[in-house]
């Protein structure tokens, strides 16, 4: 080996460990300002859904019903629906978490979070742990790539036994109904890739009315903590 390829080995490996560090750090800002918020119901989806639309304003009228329930809300506190969510608790005096990481093509995190409740990450990974480690629900609206990775690591926790069993609800039949038909006919019929039961791990809702249904007809059978 080179001596120059020996010598950049040597940095990346000292450079592992003290992400080591940080990832610690990320962890511990995490459990210590979430632990003390209460339940919450984490509220997923495009950041780039604009004001005025369908989606945005759902997603508000959502989150005002949310909180008068006495949940707090947890977004990722960028823009679109996670805006919309923050706006929606915020402006109904509820709890409105922001769970922020800085990207190169989204803007800044939104007006509405709470200032003592926004938490900046660089990791991904460590984010998506406070997603799911103190949501009491998770409301899926229509997204891309980063609202599919956390809805099905959702699934996929919930489906392994590694957390205990909450609502995901995916808002907007018109948006799923074709990833819904894809995961019945592709994965469970015609390739046995996943169970039947798999199937009731997540329900679709069209209004604010279904999705506190869902929500409190749960809730009603289990007591709120933590998820790990």
């Amino acid at each position: 080996m080179k001596e120059n390829t020996l010598k950049r080995w040597n940095e990346i490996k000292t450079n592992d460990s003290w992400s080591i560090l940080k990832i610690m750090g990320e962890f511990v800002e995490g459990y210590e300002k979430l632990g003390f918020i209460g339940p919450c119901i984490s509220i997923f989806g495009s950041a780039r859904t604009k004001v005025n639309t369908k989606y945005y304003k759902l997603t508000e009228e959502i989150s005002a019903e949310i909180v008068k329930r006495g949940y707090g809300v947890i977004t990722g506190g960028g823009p679109g629906i996670m805006e919309a969510a923050n706006k929606g608790a915020k402006e109904n005096n509820g709890k409105s978490v922001g769970l922020c990481i800085e990207l190169p093509f989204e803007e800044n995190s939104n007006k509405f979070i709470d200032k003592d409740k926004k938490i900046n990450f660089d990791y991904f990974f460590v984010r998506k742990v406070m997603f799911v480690r103190y949501a009491q629900g998770f409301i899926v609206m229509p997204g891309g790539f980063g609202t599919l990775d956390e809805l099905f690591e959702a699934l996929t926790l919930i489906q392994t036994n590694k957390v205990e069993m909450f609502p995901i609800i995916l808002v907007g039949s018109e948006f799923w109904n074709g990833l819904i038909t894809w995961i019945k006919k592709t994965l469970l019929e015609e390739n046995s890739n996943i169970s039947s039961e798999d199937i009731d791990l997540f329900r679709i809702a069209d209004t604010k009315e279904e999705i506190i249904n869902i929500l409190e007809e749960f809730h009603n059978n289990y007591e709120f903590s933590p998820n790990f």
